[in-house]
């Protein structure tokens, strides 16, 4: 009698539950990893943008036109994951990150960024500005 080549179903379904247990760890980690780096561009777009806006007080004395050349969304090409916007005053200015509406960032813990003339950033966690 000659046995035949091949898979048996419990083989199978053994490596089918390998391969779901694996996928159970490695999928939420991937995902941490996403918004790990998310998290980053949008600080760094921030951070872009505050310096655009300190070099055009320098030459203006104030921050009211210097609307013109920041950057409105993280990231800056492509898709949009956070939107930008800006509060300009003659000495003061407010830098908001708004995570976009049912995306990748929309329930994180960082979902809303805030950073001001005089450096204060909000969320103040360490995870949200990799400090």
């Amino acid at each position: 009698m000659t046995r035949q080549a091949g898979f048996t179903l419990i083989e199978l379904m053994l490596v089918v539950a390998v391969v779901g247990i694996l996928a159970a760890i490695a999928y939420p980690s991937y995902q941490e990893q996403v918004r790990q780096t998310r998290r980053a561009e949008v600080a760094a777009v921030l951070l872009e943008n505050a310096q655009l806006l300190e070099r055009f007080f320098t030459r203006h004395g104030s921050y009211e036109e210097g609307a013109a050349a920041l950057i409105s969304q993280s990231p800056a090409a492509g898709q949009a994951v956070f939107v930008i916007t800006s509060t300009l005053e003659v000495d003061t200015y407010l830098l908001n990150a708004r995570a976009v509406p049912g995306g990748v960032m929309a329930g994180d813990a960082c979902a809303q960024y805030s950073l001001n003339q005089v450096g204060q950033r909000t969320p103040a966690e360490i995870k949200c500005w990799r400090r």
